[in-house]
């Protein structure tokens, strides 16, 4: 009998040690989901910011792409909203077969159709439209693939760069990076002018900017709305500054440049890439002026223009 009770109560220990340890093993797998739960998270958040900030990127990517196509001239199309209708075409009537042809065998004309007429033989040497001689002692005009007409020039004087205040300013309802600004140029009327700052600027810091403004760029439209002119900023892909004006000037001031004096182009033929051109020799020197060609930009009788802390870049 005693034998009997000591392996029951054997048994019975085996049973609660089997079920203690398969608590135990339940408490461990808990632990290992709590913990890999704990390290996940931080993980997931740290994903979610750099999706945030390569969304950002690609959005000015984006405006920077659409404000160097209108630079060449390439003409914005918005995306229409619905699917458009594709009508189908009606079927096309077969023609009738032509009549099998027997060799030796003259074919009479179809009905309808007219005799053919002798058609006259052209002459072998086809003429070629004569040119006039040059006068005698004037030289032949050649004219070169990318040569101007004529004696046209290529520096910042065929530019209007003048000075405005923007009045007004709001973010594009259709595109995250850019603005709609109001600006006074002094015309008697507001122009509009659309600018990819928003990632690069503070809104608060737009509203009143007084600044430096391209004004014979030939309009376009960006995301649906027509934009004027430029603002003229030291730019780099990281960080951007509106050129600041010197101490006194006032709105219409024209900037111009000593070394390259002249009135400028009405407005730029996008096919001629005078801006593409003449771009590239924009800069902000070391000390932080704006200059062209190394000739300082300036405000005449009043000063240069000049960047906050960008020097050494381009100007866009």
């Amino acid at each position: 009998m005693a034998s009997a009770s000591v392996l029951q109560r054997l048994t019975q220990r085996a049973k609660q040690a089997e079920s203690m340890i398969a608590a135990l093993k339940q408490q461990i797998e808990n632990i290992r989901q709590n913990a890999a739960i704990s390290v996940s998270k931080p993980e997931e958040g740290r994903l979610k910011s750099e999706n945030q900030k390569l969304r950002a990127e690609v959005e000015t990517l984006k405006s920077q792409l659409i404000l160097a196509e209108i630079r060449n001239g390439v003409k914005q199309v918005n995306l229409p909203t619905n699917r458009s209708v594709v009508k189908a075409e009606p079927p096309k009537k077969e023609s009738a077969a032509p009549p099998e042809v027997k060799p030796g065998v003259k074919q009479a004309p179809a009905a309808g159709d007219k005799p053919a007429q002798k058609s006259e033989k052209p002459d072998k040497k086809e003429k070629k439209d004569k040119k006039k001689p040059a006068a005698e002692g004037e030289p032949k005009a050649k004219k070169g693939k990318n040569e101007p007409v004529g004696e046209e020039k290529l520096d910042v004087s065929r530019l209007d760069f003048r000075v405005g205040q923007i009045v007004d300013v709001k973010k594009h309802p259709d595109a995250d990076t850019l603005y709609v600004e109001e600006v006074n140029l002094g015309e008697g009327r507001n122009r509009t002018v659309v600018s990819g700052l928003v990632n690069h600027i503070p809104i608060e810091q737009m509203q009143n900017k007084i600044a430096v403004f391209m004004c014979n760029l030939k309009p376009a439209k960006m995301r649906g709305i027509l934009s004027e002119a430029m603002i003229m900023c030291a730019s780099t892909p990281e960080k951007v500054e509106i050129l600041n004006v010197p101490a006194g000037s006032v709105i219409g001031d024209r900037v111009t440049c000593k070394a390259y004096p002249g009135n400028p182009d009405a407005q730029l033929n996008p096919k001629k890439k005078v801006w593409e051109t003449l771009a590239p020799d924009l800069k902000v020197n070391k000390e932080k002026v704006a200059e062209f060609r190394g000739e300082p930009l300036q405000i005449e009788g009043k000063g240069v223009l000049t960047s906050t802390t960008l020097s050494g870049v381009k100007i866009k």
